[in-house]
């Protein structure tokens, strides 16, 4: 990996220091949250920042120096802008294939020109309601995700959860299961119960506890809350006739279901089909983790190579719906022990993949080994293209896809040989290509996809709530 002309550790480290105070300036009073090649800069520390422009390398294999990162902020912020998911990387790379015929400057003032001038504080209306109905393992990181939105007092603002009552001190176990977790560590703050008002209080925030056996019969409005946007993650109704009970309650408004639903609901895999979202849709599912994983790397490649036909085979963590050890259970197979044994089972990710991109119809099939690993899975995505390609450029077209493309936030891509599972743990993108292990021979290629299938999902559905919201602000560049 080249390094800029003159810069080192510590002088990086002093960019980045400098960088940090902008980053939440423009992210508390504008409203403005920037990335780096789809890496948030918000809330790291220097190193945090410094890394993040080490792994967004450009083409030629040349890191961000952090100085332009700090002269292109400046800019920014003089500007005074209204609300925007900046991606600098992005920005600047754009920038230097002009060849730098204006100053970064310059060109800072020119991305940032649509929304430049509208910084205002926030406001009740930059908010939008959002319950989660089910607080398991995907519904306590959806939490942890909002919270982070909100700080800045814009976007999606959870309200509160629905569960129904377990007993004896059922907040304080709730609370303390929002606060420690053995796979992704502790909270990021801090979190407060309040037992006479049913209240976990997490970074000051109060988040309501309802408890209810029927979706249909709370009343919403009663704790304040009002169009509020439902996140459903017990996966108990995927059909439209379940998840409108719902509707029935006061003060809902719409409905995200956190799986695969079924015809008519539309499945929706942000970045690739999220613009179908229509303003009646009141339903709208998330289809899984798997599927969200590998649309957007099949995309990237249908849409360079032309894909005849595949096999998808996910290599998945063990799920809650797995015994832990043999017992009954419903479905094949996973009635045997999660923790000691190589599980085949069924998934549907290949076929939902046309749901997302129906010019992939009937042309992957697959199938899904669960393993006694608690989180971050893999999918092997075997392919016949309509022309022949190499590994090197296949591998180079979903690098730069993951750097330049619009779906920057979705794919991810690393070349080490060291990497394993537990690495990408915390992982915000919905799949991480591992370049080296890509295989090529003719026409035909096996590209390997790592994803957080809890974290990684977790954050695709944020971001469909977001689009449900009206929230999510303009894409910059």
């Amino acid at each position: 990996m080249a390094t800029p002309a003159g810069a080192n550790h510590q002088s990086r480290l002093e960019f980045a220091e400098q960088i940090i105070p902008i980053v939440g300036s423009l992210y508390r009073e504008n409203g403005v949250v920037s990335h780096v090649h789809g890496r948030r800069l918000i809330n790291l520390s220097a190193q945090g920042v410094v890394k993040a422009h080490r792994f967004a390398r450009h083409a030629g294999g040349e890191e961000l120096d952090p100085a332009l990162t700090l002269e292109f902020l400046t800019a920014v912020k003089a500007a005074n802008p209204g609300p925007a998911s900046l991606d600098v990387g992005a920005a600047i790379a754009a920038w230097r294939s002009t060849g730098s015929s204006t100053s970064l400057v310059e060109a800072a003032q020119s991305v940032i020109s649509p929304v430049a001038g509208q910084g205002r504080a926030p406001q009740e209306s930059d908010c939008a309601d959002v319950v989660l109905y089910g607080f398991g393992r995907i519904g306590r990181l959806l939490a942890r995700i909002l919270l982070n939105l909100s700080e800045n007092g814009r976007g999606p603002r959870l309200r509160a959860i629905v569960v129904r009552e377990g007993g004896a001190n059922d907040l304080v176990k709730r609370a303390s299961l929002l606060r420690r977790d053995s796979v992704h560590g502790p909270f990021a703050g801090t979190i407060t119960v309040d037992a006479e008002r049913n209240l976990i209080i997490a970074n000051d925030q109060p988040i309501q506890v309802i408890y209810a056996n029927d979706p249909a019969s709370i009343d919403y409005t009663a704790y304040g809350i009002t169009d509020a946007i439902v996140v459903d993650n017990t996966g108990r109704w995927r059909d439209e006739a379940g998840l409108s009970l719902h509707l029935q309650s006061t003060g809902v408004k719409k409905v995200l279901l956190t799986a695969p639903g079924k015809s008519p609901l539309k499945n929706i895999v942000y970045g690739i089909n999220h613009d179908t979202i229509a303003d009646d849709d009141t339903i709208v599912t998330a289809a899984s983790c798997t599927t969200n994983a590998i649309t957007p790397v099949l995309k990237v490649l249908n849409d360079q190579y032309g894909i005849q036909y595949g096999h998808v085979e996910t290599v998945h963590s063990y799920t809650n719906d797995q015994n832990l050890i043999d017992n009954f259970h419903k479905g094949d197979r996973r009635g045997r022990s999660a923790a000691l044994n190589m599980v085949l089972t069924e998934t549907g990710a290949a076929k939902a993949v046309s749901k997302a991109l129906p010019e992939l119809e009937g042309r992957l099939t697959g199938n899904s080994i669960r393993v006694p690993t608690p989180d971050v899975s893999m999918a092997i995505l075997n392919l016949t293209f309509d022309k022949e390609v190499d590994r090197e450029s296949l591998n180079n077209h979903l690098r730069d896809a993951s750097l330049f493309s619009r779906l920057r936030k979705q794919i991810d891509y690393i070349e080490s040989p060291e990497v394993v599972s537990t690495d990408f743990l915390g992982s915000d993108r919905a799949g991480i290509v591992d370049g080296l292990a890509t295989i090529t021979s003719g026409n035909h290629a096996v590209v390997y996809v790592w994803y957080d299938n809890e974290y990684g999902y977790s954050h695709q559905v944020v971001r469909i709530v977001e689009q449900l919201a009206g929230t999510h602000p303009p894409r910059l560049p």
